[in-house]
């Protein structure tokens, strides 16, 4: 692995002008203008977050309290309803606007994801293209798909039924740390465009971003209160979120994600989760190895592998494994690492010292216990303080925690398989289904290798934009990779109360005055014999 960045620390001496002591970042007083647009926060003590390139200070931010929190979801449930009589063509237009200012002003918020979170600045462009997509489909398609729907009644003619789509009322969305533009995108415009108004507990590590992008939404025309962001610890204000909205939706791990849900169900309102994953990549014989090679750097190493959909494990048939195997590990050496605010580096750094932890402490455990290192395999200091080698593992065994456990970084395992269904076998055998990839040079073949696989999105001949990108079908996780399911129609959807309304004309749905109660079931039971022949029914 080569480096953008001189092993020199001086390069990093902080300014005035500067954000985490990066030179080019936005200015402080920026940053400070962006945390004014945080909820709450006067009674608690306010936390410094750092910046994983420098670890020096990003940004002194406000914390929350349980009364601030309580506070943001009052006032979002009065403004909520001005929000949902406001039609949906000008719901629409907001997110139309927005796209539009996400394209112009990209550079801003790149630099923020940048410093924020310790990403190359090719996975921060990742965030703002799914922010944009989201934005236009939902600013497109929503009226369609919120429309009153007609359906049959029980008695053709005599009955008219149709469904109508209410929003929830004030939603509650908790964001992760790795993905703050994009997870903040797909969840919160879905919930806005619908009429529901949201109270968001960004994390304090990527605030500025989430924050940067809620400044944009007033721009596009969000009114001001249909949106809020709050800042805090989960163990302060938790419960607030919890026990306030309508509909929460979450992102983060599996044992809080439960947690949550154990939560939620005792106010028998709805919820959503996107949880942990250990994605596999299954390359058939047929595959392109330099292609898969490749497609296989992206997938594991995208965002230093801090990517809920990025993969850990890779099964190779044994007829191409050594050849993968080479190629792969000639592709990972060759990625720079680096901490500019420009393209020159291929991969950022870890983004919190728990992370670094984490990922030292598998791959130590994996050496110990044997596993054979291709690549990687160390902290890299000499271009920051959070980076790590992208690492690439053969001969995991189950007695190694990164076999079954989520890495959450920079390290993939290679395993050999000869026959396919029990590569199909190893990569479903895993308590996560979130995300899987197959690679072959027959896509018929490798759909249908990809439908027997037990993960909510699946790749053939890519690792997971072709699904996160396709912003109009489903994305969530199987098992205990979550609940619910974001984009699409069904990410827009679940932030809404269906209402059923039947109109009965002229014939009654009971006897008749008169007319004997056997006569009129024997008619009733005529009558649905030859309804059930009728066209759409």
């Amino acid at each position: 692995m080569t480096s953008t960045t001189p092993a020199n620390p001086g390069q990093y001496t902080s300014t005035p002008t500067t954000i985490g002591g990066v030179v080019g970042a936005p200015s402080a007083a920026r940053a400070a203008q962006l945390v004014r647009r945080a909820s709450g926060g006067k009674d608690s003590a306010p936390v410094e977050m750092t910046a994983p390139f420098t670890g020096l200070v990003n940004a002194t931010l406000p914390q929350a309290t349980d009364a601030d929190a309580r506070r943001a979801f009052a006032n979002a449930r009065e403004a909520q309803r001005a929000w949902a009589a406001t039609p949906i063509a000008d719901r629409q237009r907001v997110l139309i606007r927005l796209h539009d200012l996400l394209l112009e002003r990209q550079d801003e918020v790149l630099d923020l994801v940048q410093l924020e979170a310790g990403k190359a600045r090719m996975d921060a462009f990742d965030e703002v293209c799914s922010s944009a997509l989201v934005a236009a489909y939902y600013g497109k398609h929503s009226a369609k798909i919120l429309g009153a729907k007609r359906s049959a009644g029980l008695i053709p003619v005599l009955t008219k039924a149709g469904e109508l789509r209410h929003p929830k009322g004030v939603v509650g969305i908790i964001s992760p740390w790795n993905y703050p533009l994009a997870l903040t995108a797909m969840d919160v415009f879905p919930a806005l465009v619908a009429g529901n108004t949201v109270v968001q507990k960004a994390d304090n590590q990527t605030a500025l971003s989430a924050l940067w992008l809620h400044e944009l939404a007033e721009e596009a025309g969000l009114p001001a209160g249909v949106w809020q962001i709050v800042l805090g610890r989960g163990s302060k204000i938790g419960d607030a979120m919890v026990e306030e909205s309508d509909y929460l939706c979450f992102t983060g791990s599996t044992p809080v994600g439960k947690k949550l849900a154990g939560q939620v169900s005792t106010r028998l309102t709805g919820y959503s989760l996107e949880l942990g994953g250990k994605n596999p990549m299954v390359v058939l014989p047929d595959a392109n190895v330099a292609k898969a090679a490749t497609g296989a750097v992206t997938a594991c190493f995208s965002s230093a592998g801090q990517l809920c959909v990025s993969v850990e494990r890779i099964y190779v048939h044994e007829s191409i494994r050594e050849e993968f195997a080479r190629a792969f590990v000639a592709k990972t050496e060759a990625l720079r690492l680096g901490s500019t605010l420009d393209y020159g580096a291929d991969m950022g750094s870890l983004t919190s010292a728990d992370q670094l932890e984490s990922v030292s402490a598998h791959v130590e455990d994996a050496r110990a216990k044997g596993v054979t290192v291709l690549t990687g395999g160390r902290a890299r200091p000499d271009v920051g303080p959070l980076f790590y080698e992208p690492t690439v593992l053969t001969g995991v065994t189950e007695d190694v925690r990164l076999f079954a456990e989520e890495t959450f970084g920079p390290v993939v395992a290679i395993y050999g398989y000869t026959d396919l269904d029990d590569a199909v076998d190893r990569a479903n055998d895993t308590s996560f289904g979130l995300n899987a990839s197959v690679w072959s040079r027959d896509g018929a073949a490798g759909w249908a290798v990809a439908a027997r696989l037990k993960a909510g999105t699946v790749n053939v001949n890519e690792g997971y934009a072709a699904t996160f990108g396709s912003v109009a079908v489903p994305m969530g996780g199987m098992k205990e990779s979550g609940v619910g399911r974001r984009n699409g129609p069904e990410g827009l959807l679940k932030y809404t109360e269906s209402q059923s309304i039947a109109v009965q004309r002229g014939l009654k749905l009971r006897p008749m005055r008169g007319l004997p109660p056997k006569l009129w079931t024997k008619s009733m039971t005529a009558s649905m014999r030859v309804l059930r022949r009728l066209p759409g029914r």
